[in-house]
């Protein structure tokens, strides 16, 4: 038989109403929208993160490339954020990610301006998939079953 006076003990229910109220205010936490940026904050990001493009080929100024790159790689890093916020970061971008990272300590300025650019568009991309359904529903059947 069961015991009952084990379960509807005090100091039972009192565990109990600490488990259920880290439970709603862990909740609380995880259904919390997160922050959008104020709009007048975004046309400073714009600014930096749109630098002058420089010019391309062997002459070009490798300190003017090495600033780009590091513009590039800090305007990726927010996106991926950004994209991870709203839970539609892609793995390819993130990958895209480090590896710009790498060749940025590596100093090779042009991987890592590629690599940057890559992983903004992969964010981008999947900050778009957001407006389309999850899943699609196909008409129904005009009464025939799949196998005849």
């Amino acid at each position: 038989m069961l015991e009952r006076s084990r379960f509807w003990s005090p100091r039972f229910a009192l565990r109990q109403a600490a488990f259920l109220g880290a439970c709603v205010w862990l909740a609380g936490c995880a259904l919390l929208a997160p922050e959008e940026p104020a709009p007048a904050a975004a046309p400073a990001a714009a600014a930096v993160a749109a630098p002058a493009p420089a010019p391309a080929g062997p002459k070009a100024d490798p300190r003017a490339q090495a600033e780009e790159a590091r513009a590039l790689v800090a305007q990726a890093e927010t996106d991926i954020q950004r994209a991870r916020a709203r839970r539609a970061l892609w793995s390819r971008a993130w990958e895209a990610l480090v590896e710009a990272r790498a060749r940025l300590a590596a100093n090779d300025a042009a991987g890592a301006i590629r690599e940057a650019r890559r992983a903004s568009e992969l964010a981008q991309l999947g900050l778009e998939q957001l407006a389309y359904p999850a899943v699609r529903i196909a008409p129904e059947a005009t009464g025939k079953s799949a196998g005849s």
